[in-house]
C-alpha cells in the first residue's frame, strides 16, 4: 500500500510541478480507485496534499520567472474566500453530486487545453 502513495504522490507531483497546477486532478481519482477513500475525504486529503507540492513548485518558480505579486496578492484574497466557500460546501453537498462536478470541471479543463 505504501508503493501505492508514493506512486500516486510521485505522478501527483510530477503533474502539479510541470503545470503548476492540475495534481488533484490526477490525485482525486487515485485516492478514490487505487486507495479505496470514499469521495469526500479524497477530496480533502488531496487538498491538503496539494499544499506541500505547491510550496515547492512556488519556490523554484519564484527563483527561475518574474512573479507578478500584485496579481497574486489580488487573486488570494478572492482565492481565500473562494476557498472557504468551497470547503463549507463540500461538507453539505451529496457524493452523486461531487462526482459531477468534478467530472464537469475535468471535462472543461480537457476541452481548455485542447481548444
Amino acid at each position: 500500500m505504501k508503493i501505492k502513495k508514493v506512486a500516486i504522490g510521485l505522478v501527483t507531483g510530477m503533474v502539479n510541478g510541470l503545470f503548476g497546477s492540475g495534481g488533484g486532478t490526477i490525485a482525486v481519482p487515485a485516492f478514490q480507485r487505487i486507495l479505496g477513500l470514499e469521495p469526500h475525504k479524497s477530496h480533502a486529503t488531496v487538498i491538503t496534499l496539494i499544499l506541500p507540492l505547491s510550496i515547492l513548485s512556488a519556490f523554484i518558480y519564484c527563483q527561475k520567472v518574474d512573479i507578478q505579486w500584485i496579481s497574486v496578492l489580488w487573486v488570494s484574497i478572492g482565492g481565500i474566500v473562494g476557498g472557504y466557500i468551497g470547503a463549507t460546501i463540500l461538507k453539505k453537498i451529496s457524493t452523486k453530486r461531487l462526482h459531477r462536478i468534478f467530472g464537469a470541471f475535468m471535462i472543461a479543463a480537457a476541452v481548455r487545453m485542447i481548444l
